[in-house]
């Protein structure tokens, strides 16, 4: 059962653009879609070990290649980092507007609010990136994400 909601995969939009606009230098294979899912990995190391982060980003990878096959070339690797999702294959949905990354985020984050909650994802996204704003993401229901 797939649990990412429209609300959830804009909120992983966001989260990409908000890294593509930062000038910090990018981590090795660095692009925003990597550089979210890095910046996740210490808390949610903390929360659910070095293993619990490979297993959740294995699961949201997972998730995505079901949703676009172009991701098979994307693999986890033991630390928990990716390989694969550089945007510099030659498939299009691997370029087209980072969607295929948009995807993988997104799958992360409905996976996350499937089990922590969407109350502590946020919380969680909040101290990773304290200045980005949630304006607008209510659905028009209680949801956020």
């Amino acid at each position: 059962m797939n649990m990412v909601t429209p609300a959830i995969r804009d909120f992983a939009r966001r989260l990409v653009a908000l890294e593509g606009s930062r000038a910090e230098s990018p981590v090795t294979g660095g692009s925003e879609v990597v550089r979210v899912c890095e910046k996740l990995r210490l808390p949610l190391s903390k929360l659910a070990g070095d293993a619990g982060f490979r297993s959740l980003m294995s699961r949201a990878v997972a998730l995505a290649k079901a949703e676009i096959p172009s991701l098979v070339a994307v693999q986890v690797r033991a630390d928990g980092s990716m390989e694969g999702l550089d945007g510099s294959g030659h498939d299009q949905d691997m370029r087209v507007n980072g969607q295929a990354g948009i995807v993988v985020v997104a799958q992360l984050l409905g996976l996350l609010v499937t089990f922590i909650g969407e109350p502590l994802t946020l919380r969680l996204i909040r101290d990773v990136w304290p200045n980005a704003s949630l304006a607008g993401m209510n659905t028009g229901s209680d949801e956020v994400l």
